[in-house]
């Protein structure tokens, strides 16, 4: 094998021995003391000496001349002949190397470099060999730390679990692969090593070349980092940080990428758990502000009366303050219902025909007064032929009031605030726009999110639970429509577009052929409940609205009075005195006299499991307290025709 030149000095053979050769170059020779150069003779005695001899292996020129080269090997190698073998190699193959243990003058051991020329005379003669050494321990030493590290290191990186730590080659194709990967993404080296890293990516993602955008920046700047989704082998997702790094080589060449993935749903989860508990304390804090403020006037006025003041304005204030005050929790507590029933799924919404310009005019119409008390224009676009939709009228005039009162709201005195509708395609558009407070960037992407507000402050000037636009939103969305925001920034308005399906002319007639009851018609009505100012409210709306009513305390009196009034529509409490609402209503569904009976449900309670046991029990339909007026009406228009008068069946 030759010798490579960076190793040691070339010595060329001469057809003389050393001993006998030029002066000057034996002198050069002898001062090397890198290299342990020796003249042996056929024999392999040592016939010659330079200072490496003695700087390597220790010893001087008298104690190494005529011995045999067998002492710089130790007594193993001696007895298995490896000295003779050496020279006889490079006698018969024109020299001999090798790396191999030597032994120095005190007995200690060094890797060696060895090369062995053989040499001839002028005849052609076999004269000997040139032995040269150098003493390799401190690299071998330095490679061996060397291996020992990168397979610590490989050990190291195979063995972590919590991160996916794997290399791409400069094409992007997976080239190692460790047990953090296979844990956090699912595949075996086997399965992976080889294919391109964009496996581990959505295919929205895939389909806008992220995978090679991450490659590219990595490979411009040096690095590239990223959190979001990325794929396992089953088709799940999970949130990971990315980071990829480019690996070049000392002349600037890139070999490929190291890639570090960290899987981070858990913490993600806590994050977002952290994020709601924050919210709803902030939730709760406001929720009790919101309720105190119209606490706090209707005592006020509670006190007034109590005085009882015969000044007439004071009297006419009261009740003014007692109706205000009243709507305003009616409404949160309506905003706080709607919203656990939607979010929740429990919500049902009762569609119909409905002109949404008429609706929207009405429902704006209504707010007039709470825009002028702030002294803020309205402008009001509504085409003048009627635009049908299919909706649930009650909640569309919700996603109408919270959108003007949102506007109302959140834009100072003498703002503008418009509101048009628009069809296009099949669809119309309620737009709804102000220049108001306007929000920050971070908040327009979060703006429907359940309990998200602007301005948190302790002394903000306008109330609210963060919950409106959720409830837009979503209400939006159970129409079959969509819901959109906008804001330039602070102090530059905001405007919300709402769009919903128009419904067509054959639609229109279709749903009014399938429309049974009539809501003005005067149905007889027993209210059974042992509450009486919930009893007797209940009935003044009924009779208000102009139908028969009886009232009934508990389900004993309720069945004794039933056959003789012959009730069209029976609003039943479940928990009764005496006996229950569900055995009321299966005893009912016995008499002939209530055959035709609808027997309706009223009550606080509306878990699954209780509308369960409703429906079990024999009623018709399931109210959840408190009932309201378009409750009453949607129940009457589903209901047959009203029975004959009370007169014409023997009752007085």
């Amino acid at each position: 094998m030759p010798v490579p030149p960076d190793s040691e000095p070339t010595v060329a053979p001469s057809a003389t021995p050393l001993s006998h050769g030029d002066a000057r170059f034996r002198a050069l020779v002898e001062r090397v003391r890198d290299y342990a150069i020796v003249l042996l003779d056929p024999d392999g005695i040592i016939q010659s000496w330079n200072q490496g001899v003695e700087a390597i292996v220790g010893y001087a020129a008298d104690e190494v001349i005529g011995k045999p080269a067998t002492i710089f090997y130790d007594d193993e190698a001696v007895q298995r002949g490896a000295p003779a073998y050496e020279l006889r190699t490079a006698r018969e193959d024109g020299g001999y190397e090798e790396e191999g243990w030597r032994l120095r003058r005190n007995g200690t051991r060094f890797w060696a470099n060895v090369t062995i020329t053989p040499l001839q005379d002028e005849q052609g003669r076999h004269a000997g060999f040139v032995a040269i050494m150098r003493d390799l321990t401190a690299r071998r030493d330095q490679e061996r730390l060397l291996r020992e590290s990168e397979e610590r290191f490989r050990l190291l990186v195979s063995g972590v679990k919590d991160y996916a730590i794997f290399m791409l080659n400069p094409n992007g194709e997976v080239a190692s692969w460790n047990a953090g990967a296979q844990a956090i993404k699912g595949y075996t080296a086997n399965e992976i090593l080889g294919r391109h890293f964009s496996v581990f990516y959505p295919p929205e993602v895939i389909a806008r070349h992220w995978p090679e955008h991450e490659l590219q920046v990595a490979r411009e700047t040096g690095r590239f980092e990223d959190e979001a989704l990325r794929v396992r082998k089953d088709g799940t997702t999970f949130w990971a940080n990315v980071v990829i790094t480019a690996l070049r080589d000392s002349h600037g060449e890139l070999r490929g990428f190291a890639k570090v993935t960290r899987d981070m749903t858990t913490m993600k989860r806590v994050e977002e758990l952290q994020d709601n508990e924050r919210r709803m304390s902030e939730f709760l804090a406001m929720l009790g502000h919101e309720l105190r403020n119209p606490l706090s006037p209707l005592q006020s006025a509670l006190d007034i009366l109590e005085l009882k003041p015969k000044d007439e304005r004071a009297i006419e204030w009261t009740r003014k303050v007692f109706g205000r005050q009243v709507r305003q929790l009616a409404r949160l507590v309506d905003d706080l219902l709607d919203i656990g029933r939607i979010t929740s799924g429990k919500v049902q919404l009762r569609f119909a025909p409905i002109d949404f310009g008429e609706l929207v005019e009405e429902t704006v119409e209504g707010m007039r007064p709470q825009l002028e008390a702030r002294s803020q224009s309205l402008t009001v676009t509504i085409p003048p032929e009627p635009v049908i939709v299919r909706g649930d009228a009650t909640h569309l005039a919700q996603i109408v009031t919270n959108l003007v009162g949102n506007a109302c709201k959140y834009t100072h005195e003498h703002g503008r605030i418009q509101v048009g509708i628009e069809v296009d395609a099949g669809f119309v558009t309620l737009r709804v726009a102000d220049n108001g407070i306007g929000l920050a960037p971070e908040l327009v992407p979060r703006m429907f999110e359940l309990f998200v507000q602007g301005n948190r402050a302790l002394d903000r000037k306008e109330g609210g639970l963060g919950i409106g636009l959720t409830l837009v939103k979503r209400l939006a969305e159970m129409h079959g429509g969509t819901v959109a925001g906008s804001s330039p920034g602070i102090n530059q308005g905001s405007q919300f577009t709402v769009r919903l399906p128009v419904m067509t002319n054959a639609q229109v007639r279709e749903a009014h052929q399938g429309h049974g009851g009539d809501a003005d018609a005067h149905y007889r009505v027993m209210v059974i409940d042992d509450n009486a100012d919930v009893a007797n409210s209940l009935a003044m709306l009924l009779q208000t609205l102009g139908h028969e009513v009886e009232v009934a305390g508990d389900g004993v009196t309720a069945l004794a009075r039933a056959p003789l009034f012959a009730p069209d529509l029976v609003l039943l409490d479940i928990g009764l005195p005496r006996m229950s609402g569900f055995d009321v209503a299966r005893v009912m569904r016995t008499l002939p006299a209530l055959a035709n009976t609808t027997i309706v449900a009223c009550t606080g309670y509306g878990q699954e499991d209780d509308r369960r046991r409703v429906r079990e029990a024999g009623f018709d339909q399931h109210l959840v307290k408190p009932v309201r007026i378009e409750d009453l009406r949607a129940i009457f228009e589903r209901m047959a025709p009203p029975a004959e008068s009370a007169a014409a069946t023997g009752t007085g």
